[in-house]
């Protein structure tokens, strides 16, 4: 899974030149049967609730952190006629 998690996007598995292969083909998957999960066969094994689209009561809540805005324009003459 440490390949899959990698953050380093030139190493994480499915961005190689196998693509999804890597993952597929790895032996901690042996078992998946992909054809039965693309074919919806596969029961999951955890169903969260959810009251409707836009519900988030599954995840955590946190404090969001203030937009900050740069004092000074790095790019400004790039972006001129933007």
């Amino acid at each position: 899974l440490r390949n899959l998690l990698q953050v380093d996007l030139t190493k994480r598995f499915g961005n190689l030149k196998n693509g999804v292969d890597d993952i597929k083909t790895h032996k901690w998957f042996s078992s998946t049967d992909w054809i039965a999960i693309y074919q919806r066969k596969v029961e999951p094994p955890f169903i969260p609730k959810s009251k409707g689209p836009g519900d988030a009561s599954n995840f955590d809540d946190y404090e969001e952190e203030p937009l900050r805005i740069a004092t000074t324009e790095k790019f400004g003459k790039e972006f001129e006629e933007f």
